[in-house]
């Protein structure tokens, strides 16, 4: 009760400002603010815009992206020049999704499509206002945040992660939808968890989705829910992950695993915000912002027929990278130390210098997720809490301190690719080929050992699947 309380506080306490030529919009947005108990200000034109901005203080500005005198980007550019943490949304032309994506690039904070949907329209302001209200109470987000334990976030001091925890700090503060590439066990689950975590939607759920291993059958009814009776088993209505997200975040991760008739019906609530549960004739409007991750290249994905292009439009507005750990040797010891201190608390084991030299000359094909594994292993293998380098059990993966500094004219990539040519070949061939078996010995899944081969330009050795 007194979060609704709280809500109807701010939005009672708002004002809007509204920018575009057409009148009859600007009457749609007059109208249903003014009954949401908002103050609105609405013009034609950038000049009139700015000239408001001079001598009154808003919580949001709708600005649509053609004007008379200009764009509405002029206003977004405007706010952020001067330091101010208004959102802006763009409005923009039905069908023009390619203005939608620069807009959220330069920095709004979401954009509406015209014709101006209302329940769209309200979700917005909605979110809208809690973001300004929670740049308004620092204090008070600081004391709700309860975050988790350093082992599982993004944490690191190499230059890699620097700019990864840079970009986490600014998707935050806006409701464009994300992706995050990277290797698989990278972080990229941690780093979507960050970005909610930071942003107004953290009072909401965040919900995350492997796309991977739902059966091709139940898709829909996950994804959307589902009435009672709308089939045999429904013996009672359900949500689906749009609705549990509703108000906060969903994570897809494997995005690209999805099958192409799933994607036309994602890509659809996407652009709509609205969802239509399996055996409902009527749609509902859902606020989730989405967060996709995979290791697959999704541009490629794309080029041969897997990916739909219109969707990977719609999800890739800004991309974050997640670095390998071996790209970021740095951040091995912060690591390994968050991740003792979780596994273990107050008295972890201590590694010896042995261990540590091990430990940086490792190859790391599963990345952080792999670390983890290492240690909890090493954790149980080791005597008197001293974690020793045969605890470690990486005596076939480390990197020979011969291959240190490369090959005369080797590039940094052909280096670690190398590298990882060689650490994989081995395995093989210690168990015969199977990449079942091989992934177990590195251990990554199965899918990343596939990848990987054909990345490399590896031949494929046999399956146990």
């Amino acid at each position: 009760m007194d979060n609704v309380s709280n809500a109807r506080k701010v939005i009672s306490a708002s004002r809007v400002l509204a920018v575009d030529d057409e009148a009859d919009i600007r009457e749609l947005i007059d109208l249903t603010l003014t009954r949401m108990g908002l103050e609105v200000d609405c013009v034609g034109s950038v000049a009139e815009a700015l000239a408001l901005l001079k001598t009154r203080n808003y919580q949001l500005c709708l600005a649509d992206m053609r004007l008379p005198d200009g764009e509405g980007l002029e206003i977004l550019r405007h706010l952020v020049a001067t330091g101010s943490d208004v959102p802006v949304a763009i409005i923009t032309a039905y069908g023009s999704p390619e203005n939608a994506v620069v807009a959220m690039k330069e920095g709004a904070f979401d954009y509406l499509a015209k014709p101006v949907g209302l329940d769209q329209l309200r979700a917005l302001v909605q979110s809208a206002l809690r973001l300004t209200d929670t740049a308004a109470e620092p204090e008070e987000a600081e004391e709700q945040e309860k975050p988790e334990s350093a082992s599982r976030m993004v944490i690191g001091v190499s230059s890699a992660m620097r700019h990864v925890a840079g970009m986490i700090a600014k998707l935050a503060k806006s409701q464009a939808p994300v992706y995050i590439s990277g290797e698989s066990g990278s972080g990229k689950e941690m780093a979507a968890r960050q970005i909610h975590e930071k942003s107004p939607r953290a009072r909401f759920p965040f919900v995350p989705v492997n796309c991977g291993a739902i059966p091709g059958a139940l898709m829909e009814s996950e994804f959307f829910g589902y009435r009672k009776g709308a089939f045999t088993s429904a013996d009672q209505d359900r949500d689906g992950f749009f609705q549990a997200a509703h108000g906060g975040t969903l994570f897809l991760d494997e995005v690209a695993d999805l099958p192409l008739e799933m994607q036309v019906k994602l890509l659809r609530a996407i652009q709509e915000k609205k969802v239509r549960k399996i055996g409902q004739t009527t749609e509902e409007t859902v606020d989730a912002r989405i967060i996709c991750a995979t290791h697959e290249d999704l541009r490629l994905c794309v080029e041969r027929g897997a990916f739909r292009q219109d969707l990977y439009y719609r999800l890739n507005v800004i991309e974050l990278k997640m670095p390998p750990l071996r790209e970021r040797r740095k951040d091995i010891p912060i690591l390994a130390r968050a991740i003792l201190a979780r596994q273990c608390g107050d008295h972890p084991p201590k590694l010896s210098q042995e261990a540590w030299n091990a430990l940086e000359r490792y190859s790391f094909p599963g990345n952080v997720r792999e670390l983890e594994n290492i240690l909890e292993r090493a954790v149980a293998l080791c005597t008197d809490n001293r974690i020793e380098v045969d605890d470690l059990r990486l005596t076939d993966m480390l990197i020979p301190s011969g291959m240190a500094v490369g090959r005369k004219g080797e590039t940094l990539v052909d280096f670690l690719d190398r590298v990882e040519r060689q650490a994989i070949q081995s395995a093989l061939d210690k168990v015969g080929g199977n990449r079942t078996a091989a992934s177990r010995i590195l251990g990554i899944s199965f899918r990343s050992i596939r990848y990987r081969l054909e990345r490399l330009g590896m031949e494929c050795g046999e399956d146990t699947e």
